[in-house]
C-alpha cells in the first residue's frame, strides 16, 4: 500500500480545508454534502454520540451558529492507498482548554467524505 501519494494528500488537505471554512462559517449544506449520505457514519462530538447521517445533519441544523470560530495546529493529514485518509488536528477556541479532532476521510464517487469523527475537548496541558 502506498502511503502519503504527494497528489492524494493534495485532495484530502483540500476538503480538510472546506470542511474547515465551512464549520467555522456555518454553512450547513457544505458540511452535510462533506460527510458520507450513510446511515454507518458517525460523529463523536463534544458532548453527543451521533449514529448515521440523519443525525449529524438534525445536530447541524439544530447548533447555534455563536463562537465556531478557532484557530488550528499540529495538523497531519495521512492516506493510505488512494481511497482512505485520516487527518487529525488540534483546535483552540477558549482560553486554557484544547480541542482534538480526528475525521477518517474516504473517496466515493462523489467525491471525498467524512466516515467517521470524533472530536473532544481537554485541558490544555501547557
Amino acid at each position: 500500500m502506498d502511503i502519503d501519494l504527494p497528489e492524494v494528500v493534495a485532495e484530502v488537505r483540500a476538503a480538510f480545508e472546506r470542511y474547515e471554512r465551512a464549520l467555522v462559517g456555518n454553512d450547513v449544506a457544505a458540511l452535510d454534502a462533506l460527510f458520507w449520505d450513510d446511515a454507518r457514519t458517525i460523529r463523536y462530538g463534544g458532548g453527543e454520540n451521533l449514529y448515521g447521517i440523519e443525525a449529524i445533519r438534525a445536530f447541524r441544523a439544530a447548533r447555534s451558529p455563536a463562537g465556531l470560530e478557532r484557530t488550528l495546529e499540529g495538523t497531519v493529514i495521512t492516506t493510505y492507498g488512494r481511497d482512505m485518509a485520516v487527518a487529525s488536528t488540534l483546535f483552540r477556541r477558549a482560553a486554557g482548554r484544547i480541542g482534538r479532532q480526528m475525521q477518517t476521510w474516504m473517496r466515493t464517487p462523489q467525491g471525498w467524505k467524512v466516515a467517521a469523527a470524533h472530536v473532544s475537548v481537554i485541558d490544555d496541558p501547557l
